[in-house]
C-alpha cells in the first residue's frame, strides 16, 4: 500500500518517534497514563505491536505467521523490553516502525482480504484492517505516554473514527454522543444518556480513558466505558 498525502499513519508514527527521542532517560521509568505501566511499557507495547504486525504481513506472501505466539509471551516480551536501557527501547521502536512500514508497503494487492491471526487459534482479522488498527495503537498510546502529546492533538477525523467504532462495539453501556464542535451524532444501544463535549474528549472517553473529563451528560452521569 503506497503512502499518500491522505494517509495519517506515517505522520502519526513520526510524531511518536520524536516524542520517544525527546524523553529524558529517567522519564522512561516514570508512570504513563495507563495503570501499572511506565512510559517504557507503553513504548515496548508499541514496539511489539509493530513487530507482530510486520511479521504477520510478511507472512501473507508465504508461510503464514501469527502476531504473537501467545498472549502470555506477548506480555512477557513487553515487560522484558520495558526493563531494558532507554536507548535499547528507542532503537527497537524505530526499527520496528520501519519494518512495519516496509511490510505494509510490500503487501500484494490481492492479499488484503487474507486473514491474520493474533495468536494461534485466536482472533482473526483481515489484512485490510491493519493500517487502521496500527493508527489507533499509535495515536491512543502516544497520548497514554503523558509526555506532552494529548487527545487535543488528534485530528477531528481520528476522533470521529473512534466514535464510529465505539457504537459498533458490543458489551458497553448505551449512550448518545453529541460533540459541541462538530455537527455529528452517534448512538450506541437505546435509552442511554446524551453525552456532550469536544469530539476529542468524546473520542478519549470511548477508549475507556479520562473518566468523562470535559464531558457532560443530560442525566448527570457519564457512563463508564471499558478500556480498549
Amino acid at each position: 500500500m503506497a503512502e499518500t498525502p491522505q494517509d495519517p499513519l506515517p505522520d502519526a508514527t513520526r510524531r511518536l518517534i520524536r516524542t520517544a527521542d525527546a524523553l529524558a532517560e529517567t522519564a522512561y521509568a516514570e508512570p504513563s497514563g495507563l495503570p501499572g505501566w511506565s512510559r517504557a511499557h507503553v513504548l515496548a507495547h508499541l514496539t511489539l505491536n509493530a513487530e507482530g504486525l510486520a511479521g504477520a504481513l510478511n507472512g501473507l506472501g508465504g508461510e503464514a505467521t501469527t502476531m504473537y505466539t501467545s498472549e502470555e509471551a506477548r506480555d512477557a516480551d513487553i515487560a522484558t523490553l520495558a526493563g531494558q536501557d532507554p536507548a535499547v527501547v528507542r532503537d527497537r521502536l524505530l526499527a520496528a516502525c520501519t519494518a512495519f512500514g516496509d511490510a505494509l508497503a510490500a503487501v500484494p494487492a490481492d492479499a488484503w482480504d487474507a486473514e491474520i491471526e493474533r495468536t494461534p487459534g485466536g482472533r482473526r482479522f483481515p489484512a485490510a484492517m491493519v493500517p487502521t488498527m496500527r493508527l489507533r495503537e499509535v495515536e491512543i498510546h502516544h497520548a497514554d505516554l503523558d509526555a506532552g502529546y494529548t487527545r487535543a492533538d488528534w485530528s477531528p477525523e481520528f476522533s470521529v473514527s473512534l466514535l464510529d467504532a465505539a457504537v459498533e462495539r458490543p458489551g458497553q453501556p448505551a449512550f448518545v454522543a453529541e460533540p459541541t464542535d462538530l455537527d455529528r451524532r452517534w448512538e450506541a444501544g437505546t435509552g442511554g444518556p446524551t453525552v456532550t463535549g469536544a469530539v476529542a474528549d468524546l473520542g478519549w472517553w470511548v477508549t475507556g480513558r479520562g473518566g468523562g473529563s470535559g464531558l457532560s451528560s443530560n442525566d448527570g452521569a457519564v457512563p463508564t466505558i471499558g478500556a480498549i
